[in-house]
Parts: structure tokens; C-alpha cells; sequence
């Protein structure tokens, strides 16, 4: 029954306007003109497709980039020539491509092909496993470097590796593990060769862990700055590793089903680390869309660094693939990570943030609790107040206790909320610290979509998350944490039909692009997924295990798995 679905064709193009009234003014009869349509480059059939506005459909066609046309096999075989190509999807489920609307995409990808990667493990002994093959292939002496992305509830054994564990693993290497940006396990060496070790600035700035004993365990602890500084302070990958990795990670990330991301600059990431990006770009070599926006790089020279860095790139440049995307995360390093501004620091963000109204630019904050929140809204109301932002598309990130006011305050004022699920991986600290009844409503989703305030889906990876857009929406839907623990309420869960918006057409909002991309639908672009589980049926928990076995990105198929591994195409 459901193959009788019309097929919803591309709607008219300007070209073909202009043809037929060039016909009309020669006196050409257009109603009797036989101009047929070109042939679909592919079509894909036989399948379950997820249509957010329209009826149920189970093929589509694509031609030069675009879904072309949408609706049942039969009628989409029909459009087929001689040189399409036809994939036959054989009942399975076809999404949208996901679009992780604030991830650090950029600076993963400069060293993911020199990293040690525990995404996903679920036990020590695995991620020591790791470490060992990483010290085999690796020479003598280097560093070997999980940078995050992991928590030890991931672990069967519920607890991270010690100094010996690592010692044991890689006797003849350096080990840096950096958990979240709270914690970093050195190796017994480790230390001196990062130039820590009786260094009394680096002593007033972490915090030594010692076990019963006094001993100390190789766990140095520190706010957020002090661990990305030391970070900083490992050796960095080759430029050539560099374009190594980022093509890698786009990779890594297609075979998620991830089309695009909207990457926020943030820490450890500074203006000449853009270049690779920029390379893989001009060689044609994107697989997945890039929207990036701009962080200050250095503190208290914010507006005179956005002026220098913005002559030549106007909001909005760069083409489908790529494309500068506004200012932040860290939009002044006054207002960031700091819950308690100073006068003068709202004041100089209020004129950066006139000067990039002037200018157009959207702009992304990062704001963790909602407590002190009101110090980030009253500047936004501030220059709201002159001049009406909604149209720029601003956006806060994370604020995961978001209250009913703030989210209202937002609303009012067109700022978006970007979600990530950091608590998937920390809900336990939260509740530890806030309680039970607070948790209920963290981070407060189905309230921020009863109120049409745009939302979009992510995961903040690679530091604090793993990239992984499954796990992402399962933690929507059922609000636990890796341990299992539930913590949001069932009033505050959204459908899947409603996630999956949040991760497609929600992200896509905050770059200007929700009719454009976002959804399986006629003339939009054809990023798309196909995925080895139905995620609409399958039992939630199950929903994180998810992976895409063929992602298309404008048309290309940038990733094939199983049954369509041979279909992969190379970069052009």
C-alpha cells in the first residue's frame, strides 16, 4: 500500500522559468514542448524513509547534489535513465544526516591519527590494550595521549587506570590521559618531561592527588584552563599528520551518520590550526559540511583580533562545505568560564557584541550553569535593547540546568540553545551535588520545545564527549547516564520523531540553513543516512549502538559499510 505514495518532485528551477518565458516571447507553444527532465544520478528504493512533513515514503532520487524527488519505489524507478544508479535500501531505515551543532571537530582532527581513542570501550583492561598496541608502533621515548572522550563508569571494572597500570603498558613511552577537563594521569616520568616537576607556577595551578599513603598516585587535578595548558605542552603533530587526521576524523564521523557540524573553535585551538581544514577543502576532499565560527585568540584584545581577523571574511563566506559561521565559543575571555564578571568585562563584552551586530555575525556563547546565567542575558538584552538580534541567530551552548526564566528570556530575545549530552557521562557528579529533584528537569528539553525555542543536538566532543550522535539521541530519550542511572523525568523527554529534529533541522537552524538541509524533503540537499537499525522501533537502549552502513553528502556517498561497502566514493 504505502508504494502508491506520490512522488513529490524538486520544485520548478529558475533556469527552467527563464527558458519557458524566452519560449513565450518567440512565439514557441510551451505547452506542446517535450523538454524532458534529466535522469536522477541515484535513486534509492525499497526502503523505510523518515519524512518529518509529508506522507510516508519509501524511495528518492537524487540529481546534481539535491533530493530531486521523494515518494514511492515504483514512481521514483520510473525517473530512472541509463546511467543512474540504483540502491536498494532492502526495508531499511533512511534519516537525515545529523548534524552535531557544537562539536570541536577542527581540533579533533588534528591529532586523531596520534592519539589513543577510548570511545566506546567498555573495559580498562581494553583501554590498556590500546595503550600497548599505540607503544608498539610507536618509537621510543614519544608520548602516547588519550585527550578525553571517555569516563571511568564506561568501564566494567568502574574505575580509571593507575601510574603502574600505564607503566606496565608502555614502559618505554610517555603516557598523558586527560580526563574531561578536571584530571590527567601522567606516567612516572611524565612529569619532568613536560617540565612540571618542581615548577612552582605549574604547583599553584594543579593539584597533586596522593593516595592513604601520601604517595603521590600521577593524577594531577585543575580547573579547565590549567588543563588545557597542559595539554598545550605536549609535542604537536606534523603538519602533514594534521591533514592526516582531520581527514580521518570527517571520516570517522560519516560512518556515525554525521553529514555536518558547527565547530566552535574553544580551547587548544589557535588561527594557523585552521590551515588543514582549509587544505582538505581546496583539494575537494570534504566529507562532511563545516560551519565555524571564530574564538578570540588572545585575552583582552578581543574586538581589535575579531576586526583584524574579519576583513576578509564576511559572515556567511565560503560555499556548502565550508563556511565561516560567526564568532565564540569564547566570544571574551571575561565572560568565559568566569561566574562572576566584573563590571568592566560585561562592559567589553557588550562592545564586541555592538560591533558584531554592525556586522551581521552570529555569535555562540558557552555558559555551564544557570545560576550566574543572568550576567551573559542581561548583556544580550542589553544590545538587544538597540537592536534586535533574533535575526543573527545567536546561540548559548550547554546549560544543562536551564531554568524556565532563562529559557523564556531566550525566547524572547531569538537567542537558540545548542544541547549537548555532557551528562551522560557526569549526571552522577550532578546529582551528587544538586540532588534528585534537580536532575529531574536536566537539561529541561521538552520544556525548551513547548516553547518553539530553537534547539539543536550535539555532543561537545572530542574532550568531554565522545562524538557519537547515537548515544547522543538514546541519552535524549531516556535521560541516563552510562552507568544507567536515570535522572531526567519523563515530562522532559522528547519523542524520537522530535530528537531526531533536534539533531537535523535544529542544528541546521543556527547556520541559516533549515531549508536547505535537515530533512528528507525535495530540493533539499541530499545528506542522508542509512542506518542498521530502525530507529524508530528498536528498544531505546539500544538506540546508541546505531551506525550509518552508507552516508550521503551532497549526493556523494562518503561512507559504505556491509552490504553497500563497495559503492564508497573517493573524494573529488
Amino acid at each position: 500500500m504505502h508504494d502508491a505514495a506520490p512522488v513529490r518532485r524538486c520544485p520548478v528551477s529558475r533556469a527552467c522559468v527563464v527558458a519557458v518565458f524566452l519560449f513565450a516571447l518567440v512565439g514557441i507553444d510551451t505547452a506542446r514542448a517535450q523538454i524532458p527532465a534529466p535522469a536522477p544520478d541515484t535513486i534509492l528504493i525499497n526502503g523505510k524513509l523518515v519524512v518529518y512533513d509529508g506522507a510516508p515514503a519509501q524511495a528518492l532520487a537524487v540529481r546534481d547534489g539535491r533530493i530531486a524527488a521523494i515518494g514511492g519505489t515504483s514512481g521514483i524507478r520510473a525517473l530512472a535513465g541509463p546511467s543512474t544508479r540504483v540502491i536498494d535500501l532492502g526495508g531499511r531505515t533512511v534519516i537525515p544526516g545529523l548534524i552535531d551543532s557544537h562539536i570541536h571537530a577542527i581540533r579533533a582532527g588534528l591529532s586523531y591519527t596520534t592519539e589513543v581513542h577510548w570511545s566506546g570501550v567498555r573495559t580498562l583492561k581494553e583501554a590498556l590494550d590500546r595503550i600497548r598496541a599505540a607503544a608498539k608502533a610507536a618509537p621510543r621515548g614519544s608520548w602516547l595521549v588519550v585527550a578525553g572522550g571517555w569516563t571511568d563508569r564506561q568501564f566494567r571494572e568502574d574505575r580509571p587506570p593507575t601510574q603502574a597500570e600505564l607503566a606496565a603498558a608502555a614502559s618505554d613511552h610517555h603516557v598523558y590521559i586527560q580526563l574531561l577537563y578536571s584530571r590527567v594521569l601522567l606516567d612516572p616520568g611524565g612529569a619532568d618531561a613536560l617540565g612540571i616537576a618542581g615548577n612552582s607556577e605549574w604547583a599553584a595551578r594543579l593539584t597533586v592527588e596522593r593516595d592513604r599513603d601520601g604517595k603521590p598516585t600521577g593524577w594531577l587535578s585543575g580547573d579547565n584552563r590549567a588543563i588545557s595548558d597542559l595539554y598545550k605542552l605536549l609535542p604537536r603533530p606534523t603538519f602533514a599528520q594534521k591533514l592526516e587526521g582531520t581527514r580521518a576524523f570527517f571520516r570517522a564521523l560519516n560512518a556515525m551518520g554525521i553529514t555536518g557540524v558547527s565547530d566552535p573553535g574553544g580551547y587548544n585551538i589557535e588561527v594557523p590550526d585552521y590551515q588543514p581544514l582549509f587544505q582538505v577543502w581546496r583539494e575537494h576532499g570534504l566529507t562532511l559540511r563545516v560551519r565555524y565560527s571564530l574564538s578570540a585568540p588572545r585575552r583582552d584584545r578581543e574586538l581589535e583580533d575579531f576586526k583584524e581577523l574579519t576583513q576578509v571574511l564576511p559572515m556567511g563566506f565560503g560555499d556548502d562545505w565550508l563556511r565561516f559561521n560567526g564568532i565564540g565559543e569564547n566570544v571574551t575571555w571575561g565572560l568565559y568560564n568566569n561566574d562572576n564578571p566584573t563590571d568592566a568585562q560585561k562592559e567589553q563584552l557588550y562592545e564586541v557584541l555592538r560591533w558584531a551586530v554592525s556586522r551581521g555575525m552570529t555569535a555562540t556563547f558557552h555558559w555551564h550553569n544557570d545560576r550566574p546565567v543572568n550576567h551573559l542575558l542581561d548583556v544580550l538584552a542589553r544590545v538587544n535593547a538597540e537592536t534586535p538580534i533574533a535575526k543573527l541567530r545567536w546561540s548559548i551552548a550547554h546549560l544543562n540546568d536551564a531554568s524556565p526564566d532563562s529559557l523564556k528570556r531566550l525566547k524572547a530575545m531569538g537567542v537558540g540553545w545548542l544541547v549537548q549530552n555532557a551528562f551522560y557521562f557526569r549526571g552522577e557528579a550532578f546529582l551528587g551535588q544538586r540532588g534528585a529533584e534537580a536532575a529531574r528537569l536536566v537539561p529541561p528539553l521538552a520544556s525548551a520545545l513547548r516553547l518553539k525555542l530553537p534547539v539543536g543536538g550535539g555532543t561537545d566532543a572530542h574532550r568531554v564527549m565522545a562524538p557519537n550522535p547515537f548515544v547522543s539521541l538514546q541519552w535524549m530519550l531516556d535521560g541516563k547516564t552510562i552507568s544507567g542511572v536515570a535522572m531526567r523525568a519523563p515530562p522532559e523527554l522528547p519523542t524520537r520523531i522530535e530528537a531526531l529534529r533536534l539533531y537535523t533541522q535544529g542544528s541546521a537552524w543556527f547556520s541559516f540553513e533549515e531549508n536547505a538541509r535537515g530533512a528528507l524533503a525535495a530540493g533539499q540537499l541530499a545528506d542522508l543516512a542509512v542506518l542498521s537499525r530502525d530507529y524508530l522501533s528498536v528498544p531505546v537502549e539500544q538506540i546508541g549502538g546505531t551506525v550509518s552502513l552508507l552516508t550521503m553528502v551532497g549526493g556523494r556517498i562518503v561512507h559504505a559499510d556491509g552490504p553497500y561497502a563497495a559503492l564508497e566514493e573517493k573524494p573529488r
